[in-house]
């Protein structure tokens, strides 16, 4: 099994995303736009997995392959909704979840 102090460079990436999803979350919520609750919903999902995975990383779990699949293709929905939008924090989002996605961590077996 792997020590947990090997993941720490995939924890920052992960944490990364989650802040970025949330804050995009966030400012999407005070918009005026009502085009952007799938935008929302995405984030807010990718958020909650990025830390999932993380906190699965600590604990050096067994269930960390799995849970890094998940969040890869939460990454890669959350990116492509998010990069349709023109806003500052929807780019910001679709690219760190975009780096996120592409983490060799997180990579199809």
């Amino acid at each position: 099994m792997t020590d947990e102090y090997n993941y720490l460079d995939h924890m920052t990436a992960y944490s990364s995303c989650a802040n970025a999803c949330e804050q995009c979350a966030a400012a999407c919520l005070s918009e005026e736009d009502a085009g952007h609750y799938r935008c929302i919903e995405l984030c807010r999902d990718c958020a909650d997995l990025c830390r999932l995975t993380a906190t699965l990383m600590l604990r050096n779990s067994p269930y960390v392959a799995v849970a890094s699949q998940l969040c890869r293709i939460a990454c890669l929905a959350c990116a492509e909704e998010c990069v349709q939008h023109a806003s500052q924090h929807c780019q910001e989002c679709a690219r760190t979840c975009q780096v996120c996605a592409e983490d060799p961590l997180l990579e199809p077996a």
